[in-house]
């Protein structure tokens, strides 16, 4: 096929870890039932915040698939 289809879905991951954790976690965890994964753009970034650190990650993102004909 010529010209893909695309459908966009928003996803938020959370890690105690990292940003990159937070993303990994969300395309992991889309991978078990969402086929034809193709890319994602980091919407928004947040966290929450423990006696003055970061305590936990919250990444969302928008995760674009392909669209079977």
């Amino acid at each position: 096929m010529k010209n893909h289809v695309y459908k966009l879905i928003e996803l938020t991951g959370t890690s105690t870890t990292s940003i990159e954790e937070a993303v990994a976690i969300a395309l992991q965890r889309a991978h078990r039932t969402i086929k034809n994964l193709c890319w994602f753009q980091v919407v928004e970034t947040r966290g929450d915040i423990t006696k003055g650190k970061v305590n936990h990650w919250q990444v969302t993102i928008k995760v674009g698939f392909t669209v079977e004909s």
